[in-house]
């Protein structure tokens, strides 16, 4: 009976969405803006009551012994409520993608075609942990021209709905059509399982969370997927690389956030840098209470590395945790990370430009980052406003999602009596 429910729920939800995304598609940039900004001022005007709900799912979380890295997802401050609000009022001020001219040509005469955006049309967010997904999600997809439904995780439950509760409120005061942002406000798993069948209403899936959960969606949707893979990023420390650069480096990508998906955890050093660069750096770790893992040269530098397994190797840590190994030459460093890494963020830090270009070729990842930190990969830091999650598979997007992404492409064909001979 309670699943007949669900089912029912969750259709509805989709022909409102699918219904509100024809309205969308002809909105232009001030109408879209002017709900985007509605939203954010209603975020802001009610910070305290979304930290009260908010603190609901940190102690339940706790409660449930719910390991720190996604507890650290999962919370909410005054500082992270502003960084949401920011994100939309920067997503305000980037161009509107619809309707932009990609391709125009002429190719027989009398005929006129043009390549331009359009909106996807719905889109369905299952998310894990992170409540500003439901806000960043909300505002790209409106942006974009998209109706979005979001299914957040149980363990986020009372915070996504009151942060759709405001957005979904002050959107429509605003103009914005009735479905165009809908939450499923129930833990049962059987929404998504709905969700993913509904085909005929719902344009894309976007999971981001657990391995498992993303697993979940692939083997079971009839929609297609722009999935946001694990984040296994390694940082390389060339032998030309500036020492003091490349400690800066290590620590950001390791210790900034350990639980976002763009941290390092694992570190390669060339062997004619380790025993000038590591006892200093992992003075820094041990500083930062990192607990450090390694093979037997980084080992034999530095007492407190602990022995690294070929499962370290191959593990996405979310915590104050990390990999050390040394090799031998940049092929090495190329191929471990092309073994183990997730295809997410990668970086090298040298000096050498040969070097660098030569890593960027080869290594198969969503970003590359030259003297520089993997925790930059991030739709804001990118000039995206925000994002909705971070492609690690090729099709149709790769890296940072931002608005561009959340569309697709229609010719339009102009003639003047042009037939077909």
């Amino acid at each position: 009976m309670e699943n007949d429910r669900i089912k029912q729920m969750v259709l509805l939800k989709a022909i409102a969405a699918k219904e509100a995304s024809r309205s969308l598609a002809s909105m232009n940039a001030n109408q879209k803006n002017k709900v985007l900004s509605a939203m954010a001022d209603a975020l802001q005007q009610n910070t305290n009551e979304i930290l009260f709900h908010n603190k609901i799912d940190i102690e339940a979380a706790k409660e449930a012994k719910t390991n720190s890295a996604l507890i650290d997802r999962l919370t909410l401050t005054k500082e992270r409520i502003d960084n949401m609000t920011k994100s939309i009022k920067d997503v305000i001020f980037l161009n509107d993608p619809i309707g932009a001219v990609l391709e125009e040509s002429n190719p027989i005469v009398g005929l006129n075609v043009k390549k331009i955006r359009v909106p996807l049309g719905v889109i369905s967010m299952i998310y894990e942990a992170r409540p500003n997904v439901t806000v960043d999600a909300a505002g790209l997809c409106l942006k974009a021209g998209n109706a979005v439904i979001l299914k957040g995780g149980s363990e986020a439950i009372n915070s996504n709905k009151i942060l759709a509760k405001i957005i979904h409120e002050a959107g429509l005061k605003a103009g914005m059509p009735p479905g165009s942002v809908q939450l499923m406000d129930t833990v049962d798993r059987t929404a998504v399982q709905e969700i993913l069948k509904l085909d005929n209403f719902i344009d894309l899936i976007i999971p981001r969370g657990s391995e498992e959960l993303i697993n979940f969606v692939k083997n079971h949707s009839l929609i297609p997927i722009l999935s946001h893979g694990k984040g296994l990023c390694h940082t390389y420390i060339d032998k030309d690389a500036d020492v003091n650069m490349a400690i800066k480096i290590s620590v950001n990508a390791k210790c900034q956030r350990p639980a976002a998906c763009n941290a390092m955890e694992t570190l390669l050093i060339h062997k004619d840098m380790a025993r000038k660069i590591l006892p200093n750096l992992c003075k820094l770790y041990s500083e930062a209470n990192v607990e450090l893992k390694g093979c037997n040269i980084s080992k034999s530098i530095v007492d407190s590395i602990k022995s690294a397994t070929k499962e370290d190797w191959n593990t996405e840590y979310h915590d104050l945790k990390l990999s050390i190994k040394v090799v031998n030459s940049l092929e090495e460093a190329i191929s471990h990370i092309n073994k183990y890494g997730s295809m997410h963020s990668e970086a090298i830090v040298t000096d050498n430009e040969q070097t660098a270009n030569e890593f960027a070729a080869k290594v198969d990842a969503a970003a590359i980052f030259i003297n520089a930190s993997t925790r930059l990969h991030d739709g804001g830091t990118f000039g995206l406003g925000c994002e909705v999650g971070i492609s690690t598979q090729k099709l149709h997007a790769r890296g940072a999602m931002g608005i561009n992404e959340l569309t697709t492409t229609k010719y339009m064909v102009n003639g003047n009596g042009t037939t077909r001979s």
